[in-house]
């Protein structure tokens, strides 16, 4: 029997043409403007930390991509049930990291890399668990990419430094994750 399915090839061509074409523009249908906000400022802290400007693109490159193609999954009802349960436990994870992130900017001192590093590595656990049949190895290396890129320690540590360059960055980045908390977006 052929196993020629249109639907198939259309959902494989679309997750291909948002990989090669991942933009501002092409991504605004997956990424609000708070999302879009915070992206930039992650941009920036990449970019300041590793003094590198096309590591730092490609980190937000992978990380929008990987956002707009498990967006483009979701809404054509690829997972199955064991997997939108897991889709579910990466969210409340992912909600738990943004009030932890938070808490930990709003309350200088409190900072833990330890507790941090964790919640991000957690969430990569689950987004490749979840994504494992759906999506290629390149894709799982650039989920690999961007969780190990902002769960190193040395990164979050200066982050975190209330005495940092970075400290605008992030209470640029917490206002966004307060605002998509609030909206019950994550």
């Amino acid at each position: 029997m052929d196993a020629f399915s249109s639907k198939d090839m259309a959902l494989r061509a679309q997750k291909k043409i948002l990989s090669t074409m991942a933009t501002k523009s092409s991504v605004q249908m997956f990424i609000d403007d708070t999302t879009s906000e915070i992206l930039d400022e992650l941009y920036r802290v990449s970019k300041e930390y590793t003094g590198n400007k096309s590591e730092a693109q490609k980190v937000i490159k992978d990380l929008v991509k990987i956002a707009v193609k498990i967006g483009v999954l979701f809404r054509n009802n690829r997972f199955n049930t064991e997997e939108l349960g897991m889709a579910q436990d990466f969210k409340k994870k992912l909600h738990q990291g943004a009030m932890t992130a938070i808490s930990f900017y709003e309350v200088d001192f409190t900072f833990d890399k330890a507790v941090m590093a964790e919640l991000l590595s957690s969430c990569r656990d689950l987004l490749l668990k979840l994504v494992n049949t759906h999506l290629t190895p390149k894709s799982h290396g650039r989920i690999n990419h961007v969780f190990n890129h902002y769960s190193d320690p040395q990164l979050l540590t200066q982050l975190y430094d209330p005495s940092s360059p970075f400290r605008p960055n992030l209470t640029k980045i917490c206002k966004g994750l307060n605002k998509l908390v609030e909206d019950g977006t994550i």
